[in-house]
């Protein structure tokens, strides 16, 4: 691998020419405003789903629709984009998002005036669409790997998942704000009637705005790569996975992406809810401590992981990264057992033992994700030839969505059955993970 060689071999780390420099600068600007309008929704979505009086089930099967339209979409779009381009890709892309955050933020309304099922009804339907929309990750990912060097690409994969940590810092922090009361209750004093005013629907208009903002930057500033573009072949996205599952280099890293992404999901889509019921988080609070996450993000995608990638090697960076999500996992599911009551005798009563067990976990598991996605993303790139980076890109994105697909519904089942268990369940996942990346 070439980011190992560099390591061995002592090189300066590798420095894109401007255009390249440029060029990533752009996608990376915006995925980071796309980013930023999902992130504004992650805070308030399990208590969006609580308002119509359902089960917590249904937080999963909500998480879930989205990703199982992800797992569709990926990889037709990164196909797509091999053959027609990427900029129309994700141009199309971001204008639906925006659509859909529209819709989505609807829904209570709806639900009220018409009847909760066809409010629900909507509320999936919006969740669905932006989950196809959000295929479109496979995409940027691929013009990443048109406008690098191979031996650069690590790092500029790595920005792009910066990228996705200053989403994560300031779209929860943005959604919060938006929910809390005194921005509702003035909002409803200066908006016409007709604009539904919740704490809920705010943040949903706001992540419509910001989708709508990185399809106006696509259209102005993005320019299509010169690259070399595949021929008009119109494959399944299901022969695409055979395809790639045959490959005996991405065969693991199909699996890999699969099994983590499994895991992972189960983690996010409980992880509010564990905030909300054992240490009393409101969406505000949550998406505070949500922003602390992204914040490790952005330092361990953007700087930490492309700098060991290059003096480690990336397959080693990545079974790092298994091991550090596997801790973390663990932590997560012991730690209502370290309480709410102040870590030592004198201590503020915000810093409780249970908080210091969060903020580890939260380290843990900004590294061990960033490293892994980081890193097989890059592995992904070099076992792909140059043209079928989109394809290549959207079979393994597609890979994760499925696993985003299965592991919220079953994570919010084992929730409501024994809190622990899909926190415990998702760090064995890992273990396979770790077995298939031993070489």
């Amino acid at each position: 691998m070439a980011s190992s060689q560099a390591a061995a071999s002592g090189q300066a780390e590798p420095v894109p020419s401007p255009s390249a420099r440029r060029r990533v600068a752009v996608v990376v600007a915006i995925v980071f405003i796309d980013l930023l309008g999902f992130g504004i929704i992650i805070p308030v979505l399990p208590f969006y789903v609580r308002s119509f009086g359902v089960s917590d089930v249904f937080i999963g099967l909500l998480a879930a629709s989205y990703s199982f339209a992800q797992f569709v979409a990926a990889p037709v779009l990164g196909r797509i984009s091999d053959e027609r381009g990427r900029r129309p890709v994700l141009m199309l892309s971001v204008g639906v998002a925006g659509v859909a955050w529209i819709l989505f933020g609807f829904a209570s309304e709806i639900g009220t005036t018409v009847g909760t099922t066809v409010g629900l009804g909507v509320l999936f339907g919006a969740r669905l669409i932006a989950g196809a929309a959000g295929g479109n990750i496979a995409t940027a990912q691929a013009y990443i790997a048109d406008v690098t060097r191979p031996e650069e690409r690590t790092g500029a994969l790595g920005l792009v998942g910066a990228a996705f940590g200053l989403g994560f810092v300031f779209g929860p922090a943005v959604g919060g704000l938006l929910a809390s009361d005194a921005v509702v209750t003035t909002a409803r004093s200066v908006l016409p009637g007709f604009v539904p005013v919740t704490q809920f629907s705010l943040p949903s208009f706001a992540a419509a705005g910001f989708s709508f903002l990185a399809l106006a930057a696509t259209a102005v500033v993005l320019e299509e790569p010169e690259r070399v573009r595949t021929g008009g072949r119109h494959t399944t996205f299901v022969t695409q996975f055979r395809t790639a599952l045959a490959d005996q280099t991405l065969r693991p890293l199909v699996v890999a992406f699969f099994l983590t992404s499994l895991a992972f999901a189960g983690m996010t889509v409980m992880f509010v809810p564990l905030l909300a019921d054992f240490f009393g988080y409101d969406a505000t609070t949550a998406a505070l401590f949500l922003a602390y996450l992204g914040v490790l993000g952005i330092i361990n995608q953007g700087v930490l992981i492309g700098w060991l990638s290059r003096r480690l090697g990336v397959r080693r960076v990545v079974r790092v990264g298994v091991a550090a999500l596997f801790c973390a996992l663990v932590l997560l599911g012991v730690s209502p057992l370290a309480g709410t009551a102040p870590l030592v005798a004198g201590a503020p009563d915000w810093l409780t033992g249970g908080l210091a067990v969060l903020l580890v976990f939260g380290a843990l598991a900004s590294f061990g994700n960033g490293a892994i996605t980081v890193g097989l993303a890059a592995l992904v790139s070099e076992g792909a030839s140059e043209g079928t980076q989109g394809a290549a890109f959207g079979v393994t994105q597609g890979a994760g969505s499925l696993g985003r697909t299965i592991g919220p519904p079953l994570a919010s089942v084992a929730y409501v059955l024994v809190y622990w268990s899909p926190f415990i369940a998702g760090a064995l996942v890992l273990i396979p993970v770790a077995v298939l990346l031993r070489r």
